[in-house]
């Protein structure tokens, strides 16, 4: 499968671009910017054209790696997913459930493959910890990510802008959705910084779960956890934060599995769009001081 990546940041680059140039069945055919000089700048890392003309690039290669803010990937998905090209999109899909939702009408009036980049779903450790989950009873669970984002790679004005609610927050939800099923209602509270606190009730009677999400916390409060408990015990969740692009590559091989096969997958852009609609519940629990009710479709 022939592979144009969309976007030119650091994890357009480090990831994506080179997950996809070292990928044994998949092939990076080009590099797609706004700005045609960094396009061509990161092409010619890879040794692949780099250009600013997406509808060109679109008639060349079967899918497209997207690793763009949010707000710019919605219409770069709907041109993709129009011309019959398969999506491998980053979280979250997009930054209100209207967008969410413009995307998956793309995806399913075209019918092509979606996977989104839920990083550690596409971990052996997650699928493990996952199964496990799933033979056990369970109670609720928790999610604690705080990080120290200032002066990193990823201190984009997307992220200064929406804050760890929408950046991280999405993996928190990949994981606690699949483990303890779909989120009812939210009730949310602000920290210092961008901290956000969050308790999620799940649709079965009982299971709730609460998650801590910050960048802005000191360098040596940093750390990740993520946790599920019932009657086998508590069973906790270490991810590899150091292995993005063996991550990416197996999204790759689930991607071109799902285009062959016609199936869905469980991170695809119906997925995506779920976790947006609770992203969009917690930020009006958090403006509102109450509990809020998550749509249902």
């Amino acid at each position: 499968m022939r592979f144009a990546v969309l976007g030119t940041g650091h994890w357009a680059r480090t990831v994506h671009a080179a997950a996809i140039a070292a990928h044994p069945t998949a092939e990076l055919a080009g590099i797609w910017g706004r700005d045609a000089e960094k396009a061509a700048a990161v092409g010619a890392e890879f040794d692949v054209p780099g250009t600013s003309d997406l509808a060109a690039l679109l008639e060349q290669v079967d899918a497209v790696a997207v690793a763009v803010p949010p707000d710019v990937q919605v219409p770069l998905a709907e041109q993709a997913a129009a011309a019959g090209r398969h999506l491998l999109l980053e979280k979250p899909i997009g930054l209100t459930t209207a967008d969410a939702d413009r995307v998956v009408t793309a995806v399913r009036s075209a019918g092509v493959a979606s996977v989104v980049f839920f990083t550690f779903r596409f971990q052996a450790a997650t699928t493990t910890w996952l199964g496990q989950a799933a033979r056990t009873r369970l109670a609720g669970g928790a999610a604690s990510w705080l990080s120290a984002l200032a002066g990193s790679p990823f201190d984009s004005a997307w992220r200064r802008e929406h804050g760890a609610l929408w950046d991280i927050g999405p993996h928190a939800l990949s994981l606690l959705v699949p483990a303890l099923g779909p989120v009812a209602s939210v009730q949310a509270g602000a920290g210092a910084g961008d901290t956000v606190h969050l308790v999620l009730q799940h649709a079965t009677p009982g299971v709730a779960s609460t998650v801590t999400l910050s960048h802005t916390v000191a360098p040596l409060a940093t750390g990740i956890e993520f946790s599920v408990h019932g009657d086998a015990g508590r069973l906790v969740l270490l991810p590899d934060t150091e292995s993005a692009v063996e991550s990416l590559s197996a999204a790759v091989d689930q991607l071109q599995a799902a285009a062959l096969t016609g199936g869905d997958h469980p991170c695809d852009v119906g997925f995506g769009r779920d976790v947006v609609v609770v992203l969009e519940t917690a930020e009006r629990a958090l403006a509102s001081g109450c509990r809020e009710l998550v749509p249902t479709a």
